[in-house]
């Protein structure tokens, strides 16, 4: 079995018995002692534990069960997530040797699936970087060039799939967390409808099973290297949890179209806001063109009454209410310089009646259009720069110095603000060689749309390919 095969190939394998679990398993470990040293993606050790699995999942298969989708199929975790019997620090290094006694409710539906997590991937501290390093695991390299980030926070996972370590990993995003690692690795990432899956569980620190605090704004999710195991994954692990499974169950709903041309497409691939490197520009005027060509109908610009500045401090305003929710008024002031009122409940109402309105509007876009298309960054993965505070960092571009805090802006945050889903998926590459991702923003709910139409852009874009240095 290759290892850049997809999910669905390994699991219809197994199912044949062409190969074992075990078989396929055995084979990923072996490509993770090859690989991880140089990429470093993989932080946790769990040989022992994936093996017992896939000899069960594979007991299974004899005994005439089919465990799921992903029955036998190696996967990897960010580190983020709690998994029974493992740490999850996110880099803290106080929860280094602090083992989770349960598992995530995500990953517990990916196992129940028939996924075989085979290894944890590193984080950023705290998550909060477009890099992927800590003190305890070091830094992950972009397999593409390992002088430079694969992304972050699910930095790890991205360069894991990259390189043929699982076929799919869970990631998160909050900031671009998945997004921006597919864009740098050059794979497929799905930021789902916000609420679509379950968080309980994602936290550092050991997980005992309680509820998770509500969120607005951060949702998990997978990154592949074929679009339609984004669906495939997504169709597991979706839906509702805990009391609520008495009450609801949750379907995927449709794609609006399986043909590239009956698309209708709106996209923005330049703003003066937030201006794209040339090197990264060219790939996306080049789908542009190759859409047109083949019949697909584009709308160019923004949505009529975004504003994205205002829709921008928006983001800032819930995403500072999040990040300081653990804080005392005293260390609220000394990190971000309020009085200790600045995120008040009142004000965090009003913001979020405008998140709502942000969302109402793309809602009433997406009655004429099926999906949005903006850039994933304004700049191919760049070096490592471990550079403190984040705010002294720059990103060299053909047009010059551009401040690094600007992956977190424009580019991203739509999606984010508005609880839509978005799919990245590779669409070629900077004259060094470099990937590049389009970002495809869906309506609410309607995850399939975003990743059939990334499924589909292979035909004109030419989908994943392996980085040159392992792609054996």
């Amino acid at each position: 079995m290759n290892s850049f095969a997809t999910a669905a190939e390994m699991a219809a394998a197994i199912r044949r018995k062409t190969l074992s679990a075990t078989e396929l398993v055995t084979l990923t470990l072996q490509r993770i002692e090859r690989v991880n040293p140089d990429v470093n993606a993989i932080v946790g050790n769990m040989r022992e534990a994936a093996l017992a699995r896939a000899a069960d999942a594979d007991r299974a298969l004899a005994d005439g069960h089919d465990l799921g989708p992903l029955h036998g199929v190696p996967v990897t975790i960010k580190e983020s997530f709690a998994y029974r019997g493992t740490p999850n620090t996110w880099g803290l290094p106080n929860l280094e040797h602090a083992m989770s006694p349960r598992t995530a409710r995500a990953i517990e539906r990916l196992e129940s699936a028939g996924a075989i997590v085979v290894g944890k991937t590193n984080v950023p501290v705290m998550l909060a970087d477009w890099q992927s390093y800590n003190s305890i695991y070091g830094t992950t390299n972009n397999p593409w060039d390992l002088s430079r980030s694969p992304g972050g926070s699910t930095g790890g996972g991205a360069a894991a799939v990259a390189t043929g370590m699982g076929a799919v990993t869970m990631g998160s995003d909050l900031s671009g967390s998945i997004r921006i690692p597919a864009h740098f690795c050059g794979v497929y990432g799905h930021k789902p409808s916000l609420d679509l899956v379950s968080m309980d569980g994602f936290q550092p620190g050991p997980w005992d099973g309680s509820p998770g605090p509500p969120m607005d704004l951060a949702v998990v999710g997978p990154i592949a290297r074929d679009a339609r195991d984004l669906a495939l994954t997504l169709g597991a692990i979706g839906g509702s949890s805990g009391d609520a499974e008495r009450a609801w169950t949750w379907r995927t709903p449709p794609p609006r179209h399986t043909r590239l041309q009956d698309f209708r497409i709106g996209c923005v691939v330049d703003d003066p806001i937030a201006p794209i490197a040339s090197d990264v520009r060219k790939p996306y005027e080049t789908l542009i063109a190759a859409l047109d060509k083949a019949g697909v109908k584009i709308t160019h610009g923004w949505p009529a009454g975004v504003d994205l500045r205002a829709a921008a401090d928006t983001y800032g305003y819930l995403l500072m209410s999040f990040v300081t929710a653990d804080l005392s008024p005293r260390d609220e002031a000394k990190s971000t310089g309020s009085t200790g009122k600045a995120f008040d409940h009142a004000r965090w109402l009003r913001e979020t009646l405008r998140r709502l309105a942000y969302r109402a509007l793309w809602q009433k876009y997406f009655e004429t259009h099926d999906v949005f298309l903006m850039p994933g960054s304004f700049t191919a993965a760049f070096p490592h720069d471990h550079t403190t505070p984040t705010e002294r960092r720059v990103v060299e571009t053909p047009e010059g110095k551009q401040p690094y805090v600007q992956h977190g802006a424009y580019w991203i945050f739509t999606a984010s603000l508005s609880g839509l889903p978005a799919t990245v998926a590779p669409i070629g590459r900077t004259d060094h060689g470099l990937p590049v991702g389009v970002q495809i923003v869906a309506p609410m709910w309607e995850d399939s749309t975003s990743i059939e139409f990334a499924a589909l852009l292979s035909e004109v874009s030419g989908g994943f390919a392996p980085p040159p240095a392992y792609a054996e």
